[in-house]
């Protein structure tokens, strides 16, 4: 991983993702493969259970693509569409599709085009009251289509999604937890110590629940509700963590450990 780029954490069961290439945190190859380098990370090791994702400073979350870096490449006869793209997707997660994990992410500042998909990728959004979402795209001669056509049209209505893709005008942290896309808004000093008892509280359920909600739940997403409830029954759902969690001992502690008034002892990874 290139340690210029990104900057990992263990605080025990979260691994803190730290973009670190300032001024702004544009997404080069270097940030791309370090993202996903530290979300395999997250995915493979059975201590970890959740993600912190956020960015040095307090100025940028990320400026999105790099620019400059896709102008150099076409000028040099190469293949500027590549740039950034990983076997997670772009910037190393908008793809990840078998990171089972809960991904919180504190933008601690603007997040432009392409920073704003990689925020668009997490599952649990704080921001700083300062902090600001855009998409200049269009006016750039293309789409944001590394996660925010496809995504951001599911997570505000309709209309907002279509203006901001459109106009590419700048949403406030205080507009994007109306709509719901940011649960807190916090000031810059107060943003990270909020993330991380946010991610505590999280580390500290049951490992095959917290990891089955994020597989469930794309799956189920776009059927209709009864051929939703029915999937998720024990045994029918297709889907093996969900599977797993359903047989595990864990899905007995946990109402034993309530009846008897104690905390709960888990024993899956």
């Amino acid at each position: 991983m290139s340690e210029a780029a990104v900057k990992t954490e263990r605080r025990g069961k979260v691994l803190e993702i730290t973009l670190d290439r300032p001024p702004v945190h544009a997404v080069n190859q270097a940030l791309a493969d370090g993202l996903y380098e530290a979300f395999c990370t997250l995915r493979d090791d059975p201590n970890l259970l959740v993600g912190l994702l956020t960015a040095s400073g307090e100025r940028a979350f990320s400026a999105g693509w790099d620019l400059k870096e896709a102008a150099r490449l076409t000028e040099a006869g190469e293949d500027a569409l590549t740039l950034g793209w990983t076997a997670g997707g772009w910037g190393g997660i908008t793809e990840f599709w078998d990171l089972d994990k809960p991904v919180i992410c504190a933008v601690n500042g603007f997040a432009v085009g392409g920073g704003f998909e990689l925020v668009l990728a997490c599952d649990l959004i704080l921001a700083a009251e300062h902090a600001e979402f855009w998409l200049p795209d269009m006016e750039r001669g293309f789409l944001p289509d590394t996660g925010a056509v496809q995504r951001l049209p599911r997570v505000v209505p309709h209309h907002v999604a279509m203006d901001l893709l459109y106009t590419g005008r700048r949403m406030s942290a205080a507009e994007a937890k109306h709509w719901g896309f940011v649960r807190d808004v916090h000031s810059s000093e107060e943003l990270l110590p909020a993330a991380r008892a946010l991610a505590d509280q999280l580390a500290g359920y049951a490992p095959l629940p917290l990891r089955a909600l994020k597989a469930v739940t794309p799956q189920i997403a776009a059927l209709p509700l009864p051929e939703a409830m029915a999937r998720l029954k024990a045994g029918k759902s297709g889907i093996a963590i969900y599977e797993e969690m359903m047989a595990s001992d864990d899905a007995k502690e946990g109402p034993k450990a309530f009846a008897e008034k104690r905390k709960p002892e888990w024993k899956s990874e």
